[in-house]
Parts: C-alpha cells; structure tokens; sequence
C-alpha cells in the first residue's frame, strides 16, 4: 500500500497517513493496528477447529511465530502436512502475526486447507529500519527448517507434522514483498536437507515501478536506487528466473492502488524465463486486502479456495 505525506504540523517530523507519525522528539504514533488475540492452545475445545501457540526465538527483539495446526491432528501424532510461512502485512510499519485480523485468517486458511502454518512476527519501521523485517523473517524460516534433519528442533508441532518436501512461503501487501524477498534469498542459500520450497503465493504484493517511493526513502536507510532488487525485483530478469520453487500464485483485486505492481510482477516473470508452474487470479470489485477486510464476503471466498487448492494440489 502506497503511503503519501501530508503537510507537517509544528510537532510532526515526517508525516505518512494513514499508517504512522514521527514527531520531532523521535516518538512514533501509528495508526490502524488492529487488535491483538492471544493463541489457543487447548486440544479439548470443540470450536474454531485450529489449535495455535506463540514462539520467541529472540524474546528481547520479540522476534518470533505463531503456530497453527488443526484440529483433527492430535499433536502426538506423526501425520504430516504441508507447511506454510506467512508474513503479514502492514507497510511494513503496522500489523502482527498476532493481530485478530492476521490470527483469523490463518485460522481460517489451516482448517480450510489442513495444513500447519507459521506466521511470522518481525520487527516494524520506522523504529526498527530495513533491513530488520528481511532478517527477522530470514532468521525465522532457519529456525522452521532447523527442525528438519533429526525431527528433535525445539517445536513439536513442527517436528512431528511439517513436511518439508511441501513448504510455501506466503504474504499480503507489504507481507508478499518479504515473501518474495525470502525466496529469492532461498534461491541463493539453502534452505538445509531435506527441505523443498515448493510454491509461493503473493496475495496484492507491495513492490516498486522504478519510481521514488517516500516511504521506502524514510525505512530503508541502505536503499540502492530505486530499482533496488527488494523493491523493484521486476527490474532484475536473472532474481525471477533463478526462482527454485516450482509454483507461483500472484493474486490481484481490480480496484487496489496496488494492482498494477502485481500485474507487472507476473508479466515480468512470466518473460524471465522461470520454467515453473505460474498462476493468476484477479478478483472483480475489490480493493486492498479485501479477504482481510470482510473475511466473510463471497469474493473472499473464491480467494481462500484458490489459496487452498494452490496448497494442496
């Protein structure tokens, strides 16, 4: 989502609604962060169908995951299933992987997809600057395949039902720039033994068109033009081609600010000469991160049935 800056008040330094403020002080005041929910851990309950716990691999960073797994899996069990990495959106500068909005979507998408799935929590600008939310989620994906070699990682959940011959990395907006960014850094560095980064779902992706971008500008202090390949990958032909997973879903909505970036991301890979599996959806009269808005509309739902086949194909 594009920010643009409004005027400055007397106390205001810089100015990006409707996400955030700096005040000359060096305080932050942001806005539009939903309300956070704490996980459910307990196997007796009868509804929500998704079992879910928090993970801190950096407690004093706060760098961690929430965990989702479904119901129907007993967690002594050795049953695997496909398994998502999720970052959330936000512009980098709001949201949480353990915001209501973020904990009902995956909710959602576990029990509709039986899946296990683990949602990224990284550290926000502008307090924190790029890099910081790429090397959260890099150190994050490491700790997850950690757990692939002897199955004895510190996660249960992950040990006994991830399997690593069927892992997706996924994103929204600002979340779908880092799910890009992380496997084009999978493509250069291995993910460990074992470990198969099999598809990736960009849902309305927050990427450059080779302009300036003034929020970039302000939380990315080491920006390297503005085709930077973090913000621009469309921009670097031999990034898309050398992609290792074998599947990609780029989704888009007609009336999102952002839609055109998505459309040129999927043309510029489908011309980069990627060998993999390249899928398309746009939804019709929709904005911004609609299935997150109104979960329950009936577009929402031609999105998550996609996501879920595009999972489980």
């Amino acid at each position: 989502m594009d920010c643009h800056p409004v005027a400055d008040s007397p106390e205001v330094l810089h100015n990006f609604l409707p996400f955030f403020r700096i005040f000359k002080d060096g305080s932050v005041e942001k806005f539009l962060q939903t309300p956070f929910i704490p996980p459910s851990d307990d196997p007796n309950a009868i509804s929500g169908g998704v079992r879910s716990k928090d993970v801190f691999i950096s407690p004093g960073n706060k760098v961690g995951a929430r965990l989702f797994l479904p119901r129907t899996i007993k967690a002594d069990e050795k049953q695997k299933l496909p398994l998502l990495v999720y970052f959330h959106g936000g512009a980098f500068v709001i949201e949480s992987a353990f915001s209501v909005q973020y904990h009902n979507y995956l909710s959602s998408l576990v029990a509709e997809a039986n899946i296990i799935a683990v949602s990224i929590e990284y550290r926000l600008a502008p307090e924190h600057p790029m890099p910081a939310c790429f090397d959260d989620s890099w150190t994050m994906i490491n700790w997850v395949t950690s757990h692939a070699k002897t199955r004895q990682g510190p996660e249960s959940w992950i040990n006994n039902h991830a399997n690593f011959t069927k892992v997706f990395f996924a994103g929204d907006s600002a979340g779908a720039n880092i799910a890009h960014n992380m496997a084009a850094k999978a493509s250069q560095h291995s993910l460990g033994d074992g470990v198969k980064l099999l598809g990736l779902i960009l849902m309305h992706p927050s990427f450059g068109n080779g302009q300036p971008h003034k929020l970039w500008e302000l939380i990315c202090p080491d920006l390297n033009g503005w085709d930077d390949p973090r913000l621009h990958p469309m921009a670097h032909r031999s990034l898309l081609s050398s992609l290792v997973c074998s599947k990609i879903l780029i989704c888009i909505s007609e009336k999102d600010s952002l839609r055109q970036r998505g459309w040129l991301y999927y043309e510029a890979l489908k011309n980069s000469g990627w060998e993999g599996e390249l899928d398309f959806l746009e939804i019709e009269d929709e904005g911004h991160v609609f299935h997150l808005l109104n979960p329950n509309c009936d577009n929402a739902k031609i999105l998550m049935k996609r996501v879920d086949s595009f999972l489980t194909a």
